[in-house]
């Protein structure tokens, strides 16, 4: 099926194979000549699945036909929880974009830098604002941009805007927007409270799900190699050159673990460079930017670089911590084998955390054999299976709700608060 079938114009059809883009994706097929109806959305698929072109070309075109020659005035927008995520999906937009004959402004704001700039940025308008919550609300409070002209709204990887705490300052976004406007709402995973956002936003949407299944599932070699945890940097060590990996992105749990990992293996001669939210956004930055020129072969990162994050060709990503629930392992791992290529996630397993993992294949439908790799045996015995919620909070710290799991329960009532339903369509 080629792009031109989906009711793009010539312009957008060029622009597409300009970027790379030999055929559309099952949510790509799907989604844009439902948005190019005007009708809401619901489009749930798995990441590096071509979400952003998904809504990106039928926006641009919708954009373009509703031009009225008159000041700019915000039309779409789009929300995303991370600055990294923004800056890439306006990339996108701004790629698309330069193929039009009539052209749009695309503005990128995001927390973490000065304001000003963003502010200046804004003067004269803009036709379409891809934000995080946070800097939008602080523009809004700095009159540098109105909402009131919003025909548009995506909502991209809300799954993880929830995670992040977003709930109030969504439904503040939520109360400055238009009653009469189009809903795009983009996620990988439904959880309740997401599910209940978009039950509370969305009006008789088009629902687009792509399922997992052989066919579409990205080409990932999974292993779990058991190891004991004074030992995952050595491990850590000896697979990088085992492999000659060029390039492998390496998850921990905390900002800490990222700066002392990443020093460890910098002393040993690899490459090395930490990643997460305690850096300056000019510093995120230029390690991803020098990670993608593969100055990098390493970079230990948070699960800030589980989404969001296009890195083209990654070899491989190792879970040297494992992340706390089974929807996390799957953005993770989604890092490598994009686009068609092929990678390897490799997770340490350690006594304390086989239980876990077990969990994590069992929300996953997994089985993934343990591994011993000579010469780093573990010698720990695994821990007792602790008791865990049926319900599942998708953690191993029994029935006590964590905090993520507060912040899904508050997602879920703000969804059904009187203030969405007024001011939805």
């Amino acid at each position: 099926m080629p792009f031109a079938s989906l009711g793009l114009s010539p312009a957008l059809v060029h622009a597409a194979a300009q970027a790379g883009f030999v055929a559309p994706t099952p949510i790509q097929a799907g989604a844009i000549p439902a948005i190019l109806q005007g009708v809401d959305l619901l489009g749930a698929a798995q990441t590096g699945s071509g979400k952003t072109a998904a809504f990106a070309l039928p926006l641009l075109q919708q954009l373009q036909l509703s031009a009225t020659g008159g000041p700019r005035r915000v039309r779409a927008l789009v929300l995303v929880p991370t600055r990294e995520l923004a800056a890439q999906v306006g990339e996108v937009l701004r790629s698309l974009a330069q193929h039009l004959q009539q052209p749009l402004k695309i503005a990128i704001v995001f927390g973490g830098v000065s304001i000003n700039p963003q502010m200046l940025g804004l003067r004269g308008g803009a036709d379409i604002v891809v934000a995080t919550p946070g800097r939008l609300l602080d523009l809004v409070d700095h009159n540098a941009l109105r909402l009131s002209a919003v025909a548009h709204l995506v909502l991209d990887e809300a799954d993880r805007m929830l995670d992040l705490g977003f709930a109030e300052e969504l439904q503040r976004v939520l109360a400055l927007l238009p009653a009469r406007r189009q809903n795009l709402f983009f996620s990988a995973t439904f959880p309740a409270a997401v599910q209940a956002l978009a039950d509370g936003l969305l009006k008789q949407p088009v629902r687009v799900e792509v399922p997992h299944t052989p066919g579409n599932e990205p080409a990932i070699e999974q292993r779990a190699i058991a190891v004991d945890a004074s030992r995952r940097t050595q491990l850590l060590r000896h697979l990088v050159k085992e492999h000659n990996w060029s390039r492998v992105l390496v998850f921990v749990a905390t900002q800490y673990a990222a700066e002392h990992v990443a020093e460890k293996l910098y002393k040993a001669g690899i490459f090395a460079s930490p990643f997460h939210g305690g850096l300056s956004q000019g510093a995120r930055n230029q390690v991803l930017r020098e990670f993608k020129d593969e100055r990098w072969q390493v970079v230990v990162t948070t699960d800030l670089a589980a989404r969001g994050i296009d890195i083209a060709q990654l070899p491989a990503v190792v879970n040297y911590d494992l992340p706390r629930s089974a929807v996390d392992y799957v953005h993770r791992i989604g890092r490598t084998g994009r686009a068609g290529e092929s990678g390897m996630a490799v997770s340490f397993v350690t006594a304390d955390t086989e239980a876990h993992f077990r969990l994590i294949e069992k929300r996953q439908h997994l089985t993934i054999p343990r591994e011993q790799i000579a010469g780093f045996e573990p010698t720990e015995a695994p821990a007792p299976a602790p008791s865990t919620d049926p319900g599942g909070t998708g953690g191993i710290k029994g029935k006590r709700p964590s905090k993520k799991d507060k912040l899904r329960a508050a997602a879920a009532q703000a969804a059904d608060a009187p203030a969405a339903h007024k001011k939805g369509p």
